[in-house]
């Protein structure tokens, strides 16, 4: 239907704003109004900011939409976490609390994605990157396109605004590649993911009972867990995008590869990073300020994204802990020396260094998830204590009763099938022969409908953000 429409830019614009409103709706129709509230406000804020002759009346503008667009994150995503923590430390000095004050807040999924889109459109057109535009059907469909509009890619307007106010023409390479994308995520996401969610969730809710071996498997079990849940749906949204015409930016760029956390920073999750490094860090100054303002500057940036992954005190203990693992590489310079190679560039296996490097990136990143996973401080804490106590080998079962034997060897073949791609993240199937090609789509489809399993949740975790 879509591609029917291709005469006109604008009935596909509107085709795709009705098919992202709807996919939206079926999850609370009332919430639309959010994103609705939300497009309005920006699009008349960067008219604003674009007209106006003085720069206080500029400046005005753009904290409207500021205010506007973080009053409503705020709201629905951390009123009640700062209540609570109020009262708990009005509890602490001895005073009473009011516990009605809380309220029983339904937290609109994707809030934290779209709401950051909308105010890099107003702050780019405020630093003049940017001019704004006057159809609202396409700004309104740049924010609310359905691929990426709960879980990211967090888009900048200067990608993708202009990919939705031009002409699309179909490309077939193009729609290929965007289900290969799809194959590779549906991949990730079901077998990766969700193969070893049930493992991950048995051994966080029964901590205190089991050996540190057990707790090791957990805790990097959800390494992966997480990577193939995030990243599976950033190649899902990335690759249904290419078959509109439309070219996300990378979200994933085999970080678990990584020889250092500021190279991993550059490969996780690289839109939020992005968008940070360009909205804050770089206003507050960022590299070209004294070294301790510096340092004070990556503080902030690490807590502030800790805070934006969730009302809770592990996501701030999580950003702090990236803090300190990344102000030794920023002091010793070498935060960018990786930017545009990939490990054991050039060659066929990695040095012993570099191995050794992947070892201790990999195992500081895992370490900070226990944070990232655990209900609360208290338990992440409780975990390290089990481990630290109960140090010896436990031979762990599977909750459903399958043979963990698989899920070690699938693992193994998807580690050396991510080493084998790991210069190109937008191409997960590269082979030139077609026999080759279909074996692999063969194999991902048979480990796919292997292990589909019905007792497995299926949400996405970046949902909850």
């Amino acid at each position: 239907m879509y591609w029917f429409l291709r005469r006109s830019y604008t009935k596909q614009n509107i085709f795709l704003l009705a098919a992202s409103y709807f996919f939206y709706g079926l999850w609370d129709w009332r919430f639309l109004f959010l994103i609705l509230a939300s497009t309005a406000v920006d699009y008349v804020v960067g008219i604003k900011i674009a007209t106006a002759t003085h720069p206080h009346l500029r400046k005005y503008w753009l904290l409207t939409s500021v205010f506007f667009n973080m009053s409503l994150l705020g709201f629905f995503k951390y009123y009640n976490f700062f209540i609570e923590s109020w009262s708990d430390l009005t509890s602490l000095l001895g005073f009473s609390t009011q516990s009605s004050w809380t309220l029983q807040i339904i937290l609109p999924v994707g809030i934290s994605f779209y709401t950051f889109q909308t105010m890099s459109y107003s702050l780019d057109i405020y630093y003049k990157r940017l001019r704004p535009t006057r159809d609202f059907i396409s700004f309104a469909t740049f924010v609310g396109f359905f691929p990426q509009l709960v879980a990211g890619p967090i888009e900048r307007a200067s990608n993708l605004l202009h990919q939705i106010t031009d002409k699309r023409s179909f490309n077939y390479t193009q729609c290929t590649d965007g289900l290969k994308l799809i194959l590779w995520g549906l991949f990730k996401k079901i077998v990766i993911a969700d193969g070893v969610a049930p493992i991950v969730d048995d051994i966080f809710a029964h901590y205190s009972t089991h050996s540190a071996s057990t707790l090791l498997l957990g805790v990097c079990l959800f390494s992966f867990q997480v990577y193939g849940d995030f990243s599976g749906y950033s190649d899902i949204a990335i690759g249904t995008s290419k078959l509109f015409g439309i070219e996300l930016r990378s979200n994933f760029k085999f970080p678990n590869f990584s020889r250092n956390v500021a190279e991993y920073w550059q490969r996780w999750h690289v839109s939020l990073s992005t968008w940070f490094r360009h909205y804050v860090y770089i206003p507050l100054g960022g590299s070209r300020v004294t070294k301790s303002k510096s340092v004070r500057n990556i503080i902030i940036i690490f807590l502030v994204s800790g805070f934006w992954h969730g009302a809770n005190w592990t996501f701030i203990v999580w950003g702090a802990i990236h803090a300190i693992l990344y102000i030794p590489v920023f002091l010793m310079g070498r935060n960018r020396i990786y930017m545009n190679t990939v490990i054991a560039e050039n060659k066929v296996f990695p040095s012993f260094i570099e191995v050794l490097q992947l070892l201790l990136t990999f195992s500081l990143v895992t370490f900070s998830r226990i944070f990232f996973r655990s209900a609360s401080v208290t338990d992440a804490f409780a975990f390290i204590k089990q481990f630290c106590t109960h140090f010896y080998y436990e031979h762990y079962q599977h909750p459903l009763g399958y043979r963990m034997i698989d899920y070690f060897i699938v693992l193994l073949l998807f580690i050396c099938y991510e080493y084998i791609i790991r210069r190109n993240e937008r191409s997960p199937i590269p082979f030139n022969s077609k026999t080759l090609r279909f074996i692999t789509y063969l194999l991902l489809i048979f480990f796919i409908l292997l292990f589909y399993d019905d007792h497995v949740d299926r949400s996405f975790i970046y949902f909850q953000f």
